[in-house]
């Protein structure tokens, strides 16, 4: 998939605008939120194919950001990329349904890698919802 639409969550300003600046280079459509609020309020107006996203953010940290992305969209793809991970965080992520856990500073190609990965999976998700729709609609037609 070409251009993948990521949302990136971190508080630290300098560190979003570098990361951001390398994976638009690289191709991919970069959207900026500052913390959990931010994040949950674009995913829900706007469609990403992964959501790159800190786990220590004041006041809605990663966990509880990724607990709220569930409610509305179950399919979509977190990439958490922190300083501030632990073992036990990291699992609790995963178990929420967090794609990958990735320590900072963390390789820019493995991370283009993971996104490119995440929007793959995304577009699955989203042409198995499209065939389920098609399908109950032809089922409520009668056709």
């Amino acid at each position: 998939m070409a251009n993948e639409r990521v949302l990136l969550v971190d508080d630290e300003e300098d560190f979003v605008e570098a990361l951001s600046a390398r994976m638009e280079r690289r191709g991919l459509d970069v959207e900026v939120a500052k913390d959990g609020y931010e994040a949950l309020e674009k995913a829900r107006v706007q469609q990403f194919d992964a959501i790159i996203m800190d786990l220590a953010m004041p006041g809605m940290d990663g966990v509880e950001t990724l607990r709220g992305l569930r409610v509305d969209q179950p399919d979509l793809q977190v990439i958490f990329l922190t300083g501030h991970g632990t073992l036990e965080t990291g699992v609790e992520a995963m178990k929420l349904g967090a794609m990958d856990f990735l320590e900072k500073p963390t390789d820019i190609n493995l991370l283009i890698e993971k996104v490119r990965e995440a929007g793959s999976k995304t577009s699955a998700a989203r042409e198995r919802k499209a065939q389920q729709m098609i399908e109950d609609i032809i089922k409520t037609k009668g056709w």
